[in-house]
């Protein structure tokens, strides 16, 4: 009987859940709502942790206990050490079981995107921060939070996009069409109304501040020179993220060092251009590369090697491989 490995990454938006076997192949997906526990507290994980694993479990027909290992990458993990031990204990009640491990969500990204290999992950989403490895060490650089810190995330991207909107409004920049395209996002008939929306109706949320980064991608793409140099900033950000990474995590000036990415400003084009431009005009040598497989998938991933029965590469290949034909089928 194959063994069934179970992969969670948490986000600021969404928890995604895969469930796989260790020959590679991908059994069931599940996505749930955040996992993001600051705002609602503990309680929220345990809550989407039990809903996700039921779920997956009845797609896949298997019980809790027919899940080997699991690897749970919660968002904010390790931010607050007085959480750690209740965070640690939560999965224990949902699976009835021990053979798990916990971390925060970036060791998700840096799993699926290259594989479990030595390099560095670039996270651009609702928030910002890098992980990398190099023969057993890792690092985290960044992920302090929208209020301070996430430099270069959606978040981050937007809230500046929301200070330029202000701005053109009154008068202090010129208008460019990020203007126009943010109040129609917004659907506000003054513009001041964007305070009352943002502030009182969505109550600050970082998710739904977080998706006006589009509009303002969008707004570069139109010719707005305030929104192109957000996207500039936004990605010199993420680049020093990664710089920073690579000698933290003892990568030498000789090495070509592996770098991929993952979150959700990446499915821009015309931003991932922008930062593999930023990338290389580092004098460091990296090498750039599409996201192999994704988090959910790599949490999984990593619960095997974390148990001590890593996937094969034969395995991981055809994991790879089923990744890639389904996003060509998807593709118009």
């Amino acid at each position: 009987m194959p063994a069934h490995y179970l992969g969670v990454d948490g986000g600021g938006s969404k928890t995604a859940f895969a469930l796989l076997d260790d020959t590679g192949r991908v059994l069931a997906r599940v996505t749930t709502k955040t996992s993001y526990y600051f705002n609602e507290g503990i309680e929220v994980v345990e809550n989407v942790l039990a809903q996700g694993v039921r779920d997956i479990c009845g797609q896949a027909g298997l019980a809790t206990s027919d899940i080997d290992a699991a690897f749970f990458g919660l968002p904010g993990y390790g931010e607050a050490s007085a959480d750690i031990a209740a965070l640690d204990a939560v999965p224990a009640r949902v699976l009835g079981h021990d053979r798990y491990s916990c971390d925060n969500d970036m060791v998700c990204g840096w799993a699926g995107s290259l594989a479990g290999q030595d390099g560095i992950n670039v996270i651009s989403g609702t928030g910002s921060m890098t992980y990398g490895e190099r023969r057993g060490v890792g690092h985290r650089v960044g992920g302090w939070g929208e209020l301070f810190g996430d430099e270069g995330s959606a978040y981050w991207v937007a809230a500046h996009g929301l200070n330029a909107f202000s701005r053109m409004s009154d008068g202090r920049s010129a208008r460019g069409p990020l203007h126009g395209l943010l109040k129609e996002r917004l659907n506000i008939d003054s513009d001041l109304d964007a305070i009352s929306l943002v502030i009182g109706t969505w109550g600050g949320s970082r998710g739904a501040i977080a998706a006006l980064a589009t509009t303002v991608c969008d707004a570069a793409r139109s010719g707005d020179e305030t929104a192109a140099q957000i996207l500039a900033d936004a990605a010199a950000e993420l680049v020093a993220l990664v710089e920073t990474t690579r000698i933290l995590v003892g990568f030498t000036d000789r090495e070509t060092v592996p770098v991929s990415y993952s979150g959700g400003m990446f499915s821009d084009a015309d931003f991932l251009e922008r930062f593999q431009t930023a990338l290389r005009d580092l004098p460091a040598t990296y090498d750039l590369r599409r996201p192999l497989l994704d988090p959910a998938v790599g949490a999984a991933l990593y619960a095997a090697k974390q148990s001590g029965h890593p996937l094969t590469d034969d395995a991981v290949a055809q994991l790879a491989n089923a990744t890639t034909t389904s996003e060509e089928v998807r593709t118009p």
